[in-house]
């Protein structure tokens, strides 16, 4: 469980890190797309945390679910 946590939490940072790059780089070349850029990149830096909890209670929900299972045919 820890191990998808962790791949998980490094996924996340390197898609929310590889997107401030973008924008950035996008921000000092003054390129025509700015604001669109600026745009997704705020709305990603709420989307992606959700989803990484999404698939963290996901991926407990079925531990939990694998165990109540073999719990019951023992």
């Amino acid at each position: 469980m820890d191990k998808i946590k962790r791949i998980l939490a490094i996924i996340a940072i390197i898609l929310l890190v590889g997107m401030y790059a973008t924008t950035l780089v996008i921000a000092l070349i003054g390129g025509p797309n700015l604001m669109t850029y600026l745009g997704i990149s705020i709305a990603a830096t709420l989307i992606i945390p959700i989803l990484l909890f999404c698939g963290i209670e996901m991926a407990k929900k079925i531990k939990e679910k694998k165990e109540d299972n073999n719990n019951m045919f023992k």
